[in-house]
């Protein structure tokens, strides 16, 4: 998780860089979760408590297709990214906000934007809890 200002440190340090063309850059925090942990923060956030559920993918994969390809791709492991290559590009490069930083932060601005403010409720996950609660 990478929060905005840091990640444009990254950008910014290396605008305009020609040896930068053609190259690929992680920018990305420093600081290691797990996923439980970020659920946590944000919950923590927002003034309240995760209510984490732990699915199999597999369970997943069968009630949505669609989310099981993705959980059996790329989310199918933890990784922590390397950040050596933007340190070397831009030295000066150091994320300072944390998740839980980040997090407030983006709350606060909701809080005094109520304009902004949207109920996405997720019917894909809604069926898949209630999929899930009806065998447990």
């Amino acid at each position: 998780m990478t929060h905005a200002s840091d990640f444009a440190k990254g950008l910014l340090g290396l605008l305009g860089r020609p040896d930068a063309v053609g190259e690929a850059f992680h920018i990305t925090s420093d600081e290691v979760m797990s996923w439980n942990q970020v659920y946590e923060c944000i919950a923590a956030a927002a003034g309240t408590q995760a209510q984490l559920v732990h699915i199999p993918s597999d369970f997943i994969a069968k009630v949505d297709p669609a989310i099981g390809a993705g959980l059996h791709g790329d989310k199918a492991h933890s990784l922590v990214f390397d950040n050596s290559k933007i340190k070397r590009f831009v030295p000066e490069f150091r994320c300072t906000a944390s998740l839980a930083e980040g997090m407030r932060h983006t709350i606060a601005w909701l809080d005094a934007h109520p304009e902004e403010q949207r109920l996405d409720s997720n019917a894909t996950v809604e069926k898949i809890l209630a999929a899930w609660n009806s065998l447990h």
